[in-house]
């Protein structure tokens, strides 16, 4: 009996079930399947943090801004008349001291740890690093002021402060550490400076020989300080940020995002607040040996505690704002998609 062409029994071509030997399985490409895309912008290694640039010259300055406020604090110190003098100028300089060593500790674990690949061999390494920088300047603060307490108080808070600062330089994005050190670094030098203009600022504001208008000027002068360094840091952290990400277009690292600006643009106003804890928990034996030199000192550290906060909130926010306008500025307009035309209905 003959097998008809339309018949269900109709005979099929004899060829061999995908996989056997005559005949391998289709490849996803012959199947029609599409290779998965690359994202553009990718870095070369998953899980890689990102090259630092300029990392080397970052340290070297953050370096030598940390030894400048060790030396300036030594000579403020041994240029005081009376010990208790030298207490009250301790008190006031440790701030300064503890955030170069946050930034130098930071600065100097990126430096050393950029050829290095793996996230948590990179941690250890920077904490380490940072670990070296605060003994070397816990040595260094040691041999070369007086052998007391106020001494061993400086040298513990700036070891503690370099070794945070080292934690720091082990994170996933490094490229935001590196901003953010550079923007502090920044606003550090710029207030160092800015207090050449403070006298003049202050009768500007009004300070009279009233003890009221001295403080409204006085609280005026310190708002625009914290204002211009917030600007600073912002633009300093945005401008640092562009600049690695065209050192890094050679290398294929991934683009950062609105955040990253966010972040390093805030990150001065962080470490601010990051060196108030440090200073309340390790250094507050000399902050409480200060204000108990007179009720006028305790008075001061009580204001000056006070302003520090209020400047750390005010360049957080201000250099926040600044590193994300300036970002928003180089975004470009939206393209405009055409939209597709309607298909026409089929003709039956």
């Amino acid at each position: 009996m003959s097998k008809q062409p339309g018949s269900s029994t109709a005979a099929e071509p004899d060829q061999p079930a995908p996989g056997t030997p005559d005949q391998p399985e289709a490849t996803s490409s012959e199947a029609g399947e599409q290779p998965a895309p690359v994202e553009e912008g990718a870095p070369e290694e998953a899980g890689r943090p990102a090259y630092v640039p300029g990392a080397v010259v970052l340290a070297l300055l953050a370096v030598g801004w940390l030894a400048a406020m060790l030396w300036s604090t030594r000579a403020a110190i041994n240029s005081a008349a009376a010990g208790v003098t030298a207490i009250s100028l301790s008190a006031y300089a440790l701030p300064g001291v503890i955030t170069a060593a946050l930034v130098a500790g930071a600065a100097v674990a990126l430096a050393a740890t950029n050829p290095l690949g793996r996230p948590t061999l990179r941690f250890l390494a920077a904490v380490g690093t940072g670990l070296l920088v605060g003994l070397a300047a816990a040595v260094a603060t040691n041999l070369t002021y007086a052998d007391n307490a106020t001494t061993n108080t400086i040298a513990g808070t700036t070891a503690a402060a370099a070794i945070i600062g080292g934690a720091l330089a082990g994170a996933r994005n490094a490229r935001v550490v590196g901003g953010l050190a550079a923007a502090t670094l920044a606003a550090q030098v710029f207030v160092v400076l800015f207090s050449r203009a403070r006298d003049p600022l202050s009768d500007l504001f009004g300070a009279g020989d009233t003890q009221q208008s001295m403080l409204d000027a006085a609280k005026w002068v310190s708002r625009t300080e914290s204002l211009l360094a917030g600007l600073i840091a912002g633009l300093l952290a945005f401008g640092y940020l562009r600049w690695a990400r065209r050192r890094a277009a050679c290398r294929d690292a991934a683009e950062l995002r609105w955040p990253a600006y966010l972040v390093a643009g805030a990150g001065p106003g962080l470490l601010l607040l990051l060196t108030e804890v440090i200073i309340r928990v390790g250094g507050r034996g000399l902050l409480d040996l200060a204000a108990a030199l007179s009720e006028a000192d305790q008075v001061a550290q009580t204001a000056l505690g006070t302003s520090r906060i209020d400047n750390g909130i005010w360049v957080l926010f201000v250099g926040a704002l600044t590193a994300l306008v300036a970002f928003g500025r180089t975004l470009g307009p939206r393209p405009v998609l055409e939209e597709d035309e309607p298909a026409e209905d089929a003709v039956a």
